[in-house]
């Protein structure tokens, strides 16, 4: 396998020829120098003290390479460059080494004039590490001052700039040095003098031995990558780097790269920023070139990422072992086609993790992981595209899988392998039921072993889901007991902080003490008070069902509202009401997340009651007059109805471990496998319809009410905005039913 790195190392004298030349080169994509003077300061102060500064990270050029990443000068130099390695990493500290041993004539960055670099020989020499070394502008004064050196000798003061003469360089301004204390030393008319002169001359002596020790003894530690490694492994080596310099990443690559394309992302991605400003992640700019990757490859880690460049090749491994040459994107137009569907894509993704209904994010601050976006808006850009006949059941699945992943977790690390492996397993997933992501059985297995108590505080992945469900949950405000304004929402404490933070630890805090009231509703209702004041005072002004339904709303149950009004309130009577609201929210985790039950809103939950005893009020009536036989019901049930139910009765023994064939062997047992359509079409059939007619009359009128009755149903049931004329004609075939049942 070939090398295509190698760690190694090189000493201060060989950098600084090094620099001098030009062969150090910067790729457009780096920010400019950002330190400040005093940061350079530091970074030569430990270089003379002999301290790690750190590992440089190079890629030996070629004329593409620099090229493909507009490579420039390092800053301040500006002689002709010999380029022979780009700087991936370390671009501050070796512009820093360069600014203060070269001392160019070109102003300090953000600054009006240059910096220079100043070592005090005589406080170097006694080990003085935090005076030997100071920083001046370069004014007129200090102009004059580096062009006389014997006023240089006089303040034993050693100009950096010097050093950029290398060993030779630097020994001339030295012995010079030397010199002029030994001319001094041998005028001197007092032995006091010529004393004092001769310790400065030794001095000269030890300061060369120190500066030939700097250059020649003192590494700096670099990694060189090969010049043949493909800019996509580069891409990912780079943005894996950490160092003390200034953090880049991908995107920044990329930019550069893309620019001689015509593709200015940059301002791409200014464009789109409003747009997905919810979540307020630096990362979102990320987050579009992960979604165009995931939709195009499936991956989405920094290596892949570079195969978007338009004809960019990327090498694949075909099923028989060969290897064949792929291009992802033609040209600028499909990369900027791309990129505006991913925008649009995790736009989308956003807009139904704010939704109230849908997932409930209601505020960036209760989004559960940012991290999961790429993934949840990839999976549900694919679904846009492929367009699936089986859509309510892949959305279901989409939905089991997010909260799945949620509640374990999955997006806390690793995140990058984890998108691309949920993408690929949903797909699998959709097409066939047996393959369900292990994340699922995970979470269903674990989540009523949630410490909810303890662990999990507010801001964590939990909490936040947890309060999301409420929100879907339809968490009525308790002063108007209406919906409340999502935007006004705040989780605030049931039992007041104020009053019981001693009593109730660190469990004051949990999300079982939490729910979701506008800041309004705390101070009007709540207002510092103990649950017992405030609640009884609910019951006091309202009908006490509807105060009942209002903390419904909220997971919080009728046991758990009579502890809450026990008088005095003790901490047995707190820890029993976060059990008791822990069993609450399990059970809702349990129902609406798993089981995949729609919470029903409350002004609808009667209907919905109402339509399921029809429903049942049917089943009974076509199993009593078709009869309960398994005969009957393979003669009279149309064979595209047995079938569904076949499949649908096969995944139910797939989920239950001790489940068999033989318990579903009769007629009563399989109609629970019906839907309101199939009751239709069995009543409604050429074999049955004079077995039904006495009862229903019209077949026509019949259809209808179904109609009404299923657009009603679904509505509810399946969290769609219903009208005020479709809830009336539901309520009317409701009325129908009743009559005629």
């Amino acid at each position: 396998m070939k090398n295509v790195e190698k760690a190694d190392r090189i000493h201060l004298g060989s950098l600084i020829d090094s620099l001098e030349k030009g062969q150090y080169v910067i790729p457009d994509f780096q920010r400019d120098f950002e330190w400040e003077p005093w940061d350079v300061l530091e970074l030569i102060r430990s270089i003379f003290m002999d301290y790690y500064i750190g590992t440089l990270l190079l890629w030996k050029g070629n004329k593409e390479n620099f090229d493909v990443l507009s490579c420039e000068a390092i800053y301040g130099f500006n002689s002709n460059l010999d380029p022979q390695h780009i700087v991936l990493d370390g671009q501050q500290r070796l512009t820093a080494i360069h600014y203060a041993f070269f001392a160019p004539n070109e102003p300090f960055p953000k600054r009006s004039k240059p910096v220079i670099y100043l070592i005090n020989i005589r406080d170097l020499l006694e080990e003085d590490y935090e005076n030997f070394i100071y920083y001046d502008y370069l004014t007129n004064k200090n102009k004059v001052f580096l062009e006389n050196k014997n006023l240089q000798f006089e303040n034993h003061i050693f100009p950096l700039g010097e050093m950029k003469g290398g060993t030779w360089g630097t020994s001339d301004w030295i012995k010079e040095y030397r010199d002029y204390w030994q001319d001094k030393a041998d005028e001197a008319e007092s032995e006091k003098e010529k004393k004092e002169f001769l310790k400065y001359v030794e001095g000269a002596r030890v300061f060369r031995d120190i500066i030939k020790e700097l250059l020649n003894d003192f590494y700096i530690s670099y990694i060189e990558l090969d010049h043949q490694i493909e800019v996509a492994k580069v891409c990912d080596i780079f943005t894996k780097i950490n160092s003390k310099g200034v953090r880049l990443d991908i995107f920044d690559l990329l930019n550069a790269i893309l620019r001689p394309k015509e593709i200015f992302l940059k301002q791409m991605w200014r464009d789109a920023e409003e747009l997905l400003s919810f979540t307020d992640t630096k990362k979102m700019k990320i987050y579009v070139l992960q979604v165009m990757s995931v939709l195009e490859q499936s991956y989405c880690s920094s290596k892949y990422l570079y195969y978007l460049v338009p004809n960019s090749q990327k090498t694949i491994r075909k099923a028989d072992g060969s290897k064949e040459q792929i291009t992802l994107i033609e040209n600028t137009e499909k990369f900027n086609e791309r990129w505006y569907q991913s925008v649009k894509a995790l736009k989308n993704a956003i807009e139904s993790l704010k939704n109230p209904r849908d997932f409930g994010a209601v505020k960036a601050t209760f989004v559960p992981y940012p991290s999961i976006i790429p993934a949840f808006a990839a999976i549900k850009e694919y679904v846009n595209e492929t367009k699936p006949n089986n859509i309510l059941d892949i959305n279901k699945k989409i939905r089991k899988w997010y909260w799945a992943s949620i509640f374990t977790n999955r997006y806390s690390s690793s995140v990058e392998s984890t998108t691309a492996k949920d993408f690929m397993s949903l797909k699998k997933w959709f097409k066939d039921e047996n393959e369900t992501p292990e994340v699922i059985e995970e979470f269903i297995n674990n989540f009523k072993h949630l410490d909810l108590k303890n662990d999990n505080p507010k801001g964590s992945a939990i909490y936040n889901a947890i309060f999301n469900l409420l929100v879907i949950n339809e968490a009525r405000d308790w002063n108007n007991f209406e919906l409340p304004e999502y935007n006004e929402l705040d989780d605030h404490h049931i039992v007041p902080y104020s009053i019981f933070k001693d009593e109730g630890g660190k469990a004051i805090n949990s999300i079982l003490n939490r729910t979701p009231i506008s800041d309004v509703t705390n101070r009007h209702i709540i207002n510092n008070r103990m649950p017992s004041d405030y609640i009884q005072e609910m019951f006091n002004n309202n009908d006490k069902n509807e105060v009942y339904k209002v903390f419904e709303s909220h997971l919080i149950s009728r046991h758990a509202i009579d502890i809450l009004l026990r008088k005095p309130f003790t901490k047995t009577d707190f820890d029993e009401f976060l059990e008791e609201r822990k069993r609450t929210i399990l059970e809702a985790i349990q129902t609406q997340l798993i089981n995949d039950k729609i919470s029903i809103p409350i002004h609808l939950k009667h209907l919905n009651e109402e339509i399921e005893e029809i429903e049942l009020a049917i089943r009974e009536k076509i199993v009593s007059i078709i009869g309960k036989d398994m005969e009957n019901y393979k003669l009279y049930i149309p064979q595209h109805i047995q079938d569904k139910v076949n499949r649908r009765i096969e995944s139910d023994i797939k989920k239950k471990a001790t489940a068999k064939i033989e318990d579903y062997n009769n007629f009563n047992k399989r109609i629970e496998f019906f839907d309101l359509t199939e009751y239709l079409d069995v009543i409604t059939s050429k074999n049955n319809w004079d077995k039904f007619s006495n009862l229903f009359k019209d077949k026509n009128n019949l259809n209808h009410r179904f109609d009404q009755l299923r657009t009603l149903r679904n509505g509810i049931r399946h969290s769609r905005s219903i009208s005020e004329i479709e809830q009336m004609d539901g309520e009317v075939a409701i009325k129908w039913f009743k009559s005629i049942l």
